[in-house]
Parts: C-alpha cells; sequence; structure tokens
C-alpha cells in the first residue's frame, strides 16, 4: 500500500520507516521548510528503546542518547522527596531510559529514510477520501493519493481538527522555560534526571545529555495561558523567579545564553474517543499529546510507530489493522495523559498547607508503592 504521512516529527519520521520495513511505499509531508528542532531535550523510556530496537532504529539512536538510571524529586531547599530507581524495570526490558537531545534524535530518524522519502515545505490544508483513496491536498495547491493518510502533524494537527473540530490543546494552568546548555564544568550527578518542586507553584528539572550538556526545564503556575506576563520576560527575570531554589538551578539558568531559553505553556490534549476513522489513522501528539511530566511523549510516539506495524502484519485489511491499532494504543495513552495532567497538578502546588501535606505524604510512601506506581509505563499494549 502506499501511505501518506502528514508531519516529520519523531513520530513521522519513525512511521515511516516501520512501514518501509513492511514493504509499503510512503511519503512524508513537512509544512517546515527544513527540518530544524530547537532547543529542548527529551527522555525516551526503556519501552520506546525496545521499540526502536523492533524497528531497527536503536542503533542509530543510541549513539546521540545519555543512560538515565533513576528520578530524584526534591523539595523547595534540596532534601529528598522521593528517590525512584527504574533499573528493575529497564533490566527486565533489557534497555535504558536515556536522555537526548531532540534534534539529534530527529537526525538520526532522518538519516534511516531514503532522501526521497521527506518533501519539506508542504502545508497541510485538508483530506478528501474518494472510493478506496484518500487526497491530501496542500498550501501549494498541489495534493497527494494514497491509500491511506496518516495524521502525525502534533498537537495542533489539522486532519484531527478536521475530523474533531472541538479537540483543541488544553491548557495545563502552567508554563514554562527550557533550554539545553553545556554543563560539564558544573560536575552534576551523572546517570539520573532532579526535579525540584518548589513552593508558590514553581518546578525545576533537569536532564543529563551526551558530551556533559544538560536539559532543564524550569515551570511556574499562571491561570493565563500565553500570558504576556511571562512571554517577555528577560533571561534576568527568569533568573529571579527561580533564584531560591537549590544548586545547581541558578548555575544552570546563568550558564545558558539568553538566546537558548525557549518559552511556551504546557498543553495536551483530552482523551479522544477514537483514533482511526477510516482510511485515516492520527497518531503520535496529534492523537494522545500529553503533558511532559512522565516523560512519555515522544516515547509514546515511537510505540506508535511500532504497534502500527504490528498490527498491519497481523491484519491485511487496512480497517482491521486500524481498528487494533485503536483499541491497543487508546487505553495505554489515555492512561499516560491523565496520569501526567494528574502528576503535573501536584507538582505545581501552590497552597502552603497543601504543599507540606503532599511532601509529607511523599516521604511516608513505600519505596515499592512508588515502584507500582511506575511499573505500567513499562508494561506492553496487550
Amino acid at each position: 500500500m502506499h501511505f501518506l504521512i502528514i508531519g516529520a516529527g519523531i513520530n513521522g519520521l519513525t512511521t515511516a520507516r516501520a512501514l518501509l520495513n513492511l514493504g509499503h511505499t510512503v511519503q512524508v509531508f513537512e509544512a517546515a521548510r527544513e527540518l530544524r528542532e530547537i532547543g529542548a531535550g527529551v527522555v525516551l523510556g526503556a519501552n520506546a528503546m525496545q521499540a526502536l530496537q523492533q524497528l531497527g532504529l536503536y542503533d542509530a539512536v543510541l549513539a546521540y542518547t545519555q543512560p538515565v538510571k533513576g528520578l530524584r524529586l526534591l523539595d523547595q531547599q534540596g532534601r529528598p522527596l522521593q528517590i525512584a530507581d527504574t533499573e528493575p524495570f529497564t533490566r527486565k526490558l533489557g534497555f535504558d531510559n536515556v536522555g537526548i537531545h531532540r534534534a539529534d534524535l530527529q537526525k538520526a530518524l532522518l538519516s534511516e529514510l531514503p532522501s526521497d522519502v521527506v518533501q519539506l515545505g508542504k502545508p497541510f490544508v485538508r483530506f478528501d477520501e474518494k472510493g478506496n483513496q484518500v487526497i491530501a491536498h496542500f498550501s501549494d495547491d498541489s495534493t497527494a493519493t494514497g491509500d491511506a493518510l496518516l495524521a502525525a502533524d502534533g498537537i495542533r494537527s489539522r486532519v484531527r481538527l478536521q475530523l474533531l473540530p472541538k479537540s483543541q490543546p488544553r491548557y495545563a494552568g502552567y508554563t514554562c522555560w527550557r533550554a539545553v546548555v553545556d554543563a560539564a564544568n558544573l560536575g552534576l550527578p551523572s546517570g539520573n534526571s532532579t526535579e525540584i518542586w518548589g513552593t508558590q507553584g514553581r518546578r525545576f528539572g533537569y536532564v543529563p545529555l551526551v558530551d556533559g550538556r544538560v536539559y532543564w526545564f524550569a515551570c511556574v503556575n499562571t491561570p493565563i495561558p500565553n500570558d504576556p506576563a511571562f512571554k517577555n520576560l528577560g533571561k534576568a527575570e527568569v533568573q529571579q523567579i527561580f533564584a531560591d531554589l537549590p544548586h545547581p538551578v541558578s548555575e544552570l539558568l546563568a550558564h545558558t545564553p539568553t538566546e537558548a531559553y525557549l518559552w511556551g505553556d504546557i498543553l495536551d490534549i483530552k482523551p479522544i474517543r477514537h483514533f482511526a476513522y477510516g482510511r485515516v489513522l492520527l497518531l503520535g501528539d496529534a492523537a494522545h499529546a500529553t503533558t511532559p511530566n512522565l516523560g512519555q511523549g515522544a516515547g509514546q510516539a515511537v510505540e506508535d510507530a511500532a504497534v502500527l506495524a504490528s498490527c498491519l502484519q497481523k491484519h491485511a485489511e487496512l480497517s482491521a489493522a486500524f481498528c487494533e491499532f485503536e483499541r491497543r494504543r487508546r487505553p495505554r495513552t489515555t492512561r499516560i495523559v491523565q496520569t501526567s495532567w494528574f502528576l503535573g497538578w501536584a507538582s505545581q502546588i501552590r497552597n502552603p498547607f497543601i504543599y507540606k501535606l503532599r511532601n509529607t505524604v511523599m516521604r511516608l510512601l513505600p519505596a515499592a508503592v512508588a515502584q507500582w506506581q511506575m511499573a505500567f509505563l513499562y508494561e506492553s499494549d496487550d
């Protein structure tokens, strides 16, 4: 079959490779005139690395990654709230959780595709169905025809909005700055992702990347999406907001060049009822965009590609394969979206009394319970 993929992000590129592995033909259409992912890092869980192995992409990605063995949650003073060891799960799967720069991940995935698969500068406008074909229309008045259309065009997916006009991005109640910085001279411990849950609805986290780089993020509550009071802040003002958080917050912010600071609200998509619509299938953030609190956004995009390949191998009929994909993916991704939303709320608590109560409960929580709560991230879809 011939597949049209809208979007050349993580999911679009991974899905293209999965389909080519099965002998299908693929065209990927990307609105941007150049593939240029800026700034942020991502975490790929062991579940995502396992999916990359299944698709023959593991080695291409591995060279750009830094293992992340655990997660440290700290309070305003830098005291432990919870220390989560992920190795019991990763050892079982045989893969590590890793940190990777988004640009490196995209570069690795693109290198595994033939040069003529991805077409740039092709903003998608709408699709039509005619018989057993799907026709994609682009802003330059060109069209493309295929047996199926796969929407990998992100949280603001035009494909999803054509199908579900009310499925707009949902604001989580907090906004975020992020960057990648060379932190080799700060002597930070390797192998752990760290989050500091501060007072007054503030949170700071950092993840180790290769070559001594660190990806950091800094979140603060605001009831107004796209709040101009935060949108236009400079580096010094951001540093002031987080100045009383413990080491290495101030050091990381100071080391980051002003032009590297990226700002944006935290958004997701409220879980939708269907991913499959005849010959059209929603994937990745177009189907189940999640807040980043579980570090599973990119991982679920990769899982989608592996599961879709499995479904197409199992079912010769396209509609059956798409329905099987929805059956397998929707419960898992819905749980991740909902859990991540709740975790974001818990980490951004502003009320001083609830803040202290939350910290007390977290410190009293047995490690076994914390491990049990994490286990589902490493489960399969079946």
